[in-house]
């Protein structure tokens, strides 16, 4: 059940307006408490899943010019009684709505000490893992790493045409993938060995690598908006972009920059590639501002964005033509 309790606290005069928003988007309950000591009160909506986004978004249309507001989103698990199933959805949409996307995506794209620790032990584990061809090892570092975030941070902001999520987002990305790459060269430096066939694979670029990311930035953005666990995903998003830094760094660290080159072109590839596929995933869930005039810079930001990867996207592809 993806149910929600939306409740809206403003004045007390705009209660019949709320209530009357609420059945228009034909919610389940409706009822309204006095607030504490003041002239606010508090409406309870249990909303329909398939209603949810456009009636917080007439909600907040209704009550945003208020001095003091705020709307606050609860799931709910369950009812007593349950809901009739007359009542319920003839499809049932397990889609997570704009402001709960945001809220876990921000977290996403923070740079905190939790961070950059995971960066660090998951490089350095999946280093050790590419050194000895142990791909167990290279899944365990996949599963520290907290790579996702970030890349479908980017996405998500370009979508909403946020450039202050993109550009946090964006710093955190870089962040994650130096230090990534720095500790790699690190562990080159002290411990130089042979490169074997698991690292030797993460340092060539190819039209399958491509598409595995394409896949991985897809399934990411998929399960950020069906709210389904992002676990797996986070393993196949660490196979896009965690082993290629690592290798990366490992060649500087070693001195052979011809294979570092081709890590570099890789990791690259990749990060287009899942930031094109989970931005267009948002775009096919309809994930967009509320206000028309945010939707049209919405819509330049996207194009933007889109063509600057869709460009590098086929620059890269040619590259990897011509080596051939």
């Amino acid at each position: 059940m993806s149910l929600r309790l939306i409740n809206i606290i403003s004045n007390a005069g705009s209660m019949q307006t709320i209530a009357d928003i609420a059945e228009r988007f034909h919610a389940l309950s409706v009822w309204t408490t006095p607030a504490h000591g003041d002239e606010s009160a508090v409406c309870h909506i249990l909303a329909r899943p398939e209603e949810q986004q456009d009636l917080i978004d007439q909600l907040q249309g209704a009550v945003s010019k208020q001095k003091a507001w705020r709307i606050v989103i609860m799931p709910v698990d369950a009812t007593i009684p349950e809901i009739e199933k007359t009542e319920q959805p003839q499809e049932s949409r397990e889609q997570a709505i704009r402001e709960e996307l945001y809220a876990e995506i921000d977290r996403g794209a923070r740079i905190d000490s939790t961070f950059v620790q995971l960066v660090v032990l998951s490089t350095i584990v999946a280093a050790i893992g590419l050194l000895n061809d142990n791909i167990a090892i290279v899944i365990a570092a996949m599963l520290i790493a907290p790579l996702l975030g970030p890349n479908v941070a980017m996405a998500f902001g370009s979508t909403l045409g946020d450039r202050e999520l993109i550009t946090r987002a964006a710093v955190a990305n870089l962040t994650g993938i130096a230090i990534s790459v720095g500790c790699a060269a690190l562990v080159g430096l002290l411990v130089p060995a042979t490169p074997g066939p698991e690292m030797i694979a993460r340092t060539r670029l190819g039209f399958n690598d491509s598409l595995l990311a394409l896949a991985t930035g897809a399934a990411g953005a998929l399960s950020l908006t069906t709210q389904l666990s992002s676990a797996l995903v986070g393993v196949m998003v660490g196979v896009a972009l965690l082993p290629p830094a690592a290798a990366l760094g490992y060649m500087i660290g070693i001195g052979n920059f011809r294979l570092a080159a081709g890590a570099a072109a890789l990791l690259a590839a990749n990060i287009v590639c899942i930031n094109i596929s989970a931005q267009l995933v948002f775009l096919l869930k309809g994930i967009k501002p509320r206000k028309w005039i945010e939707r049209r810079a919405a819509q330049q930001s996207t194009r933007i964005s889109l063509s600057i990867a869709f460009g590098l996207l086929v620059v890269l592809m040619a590259i990897v033509y011509l080596q051939r």
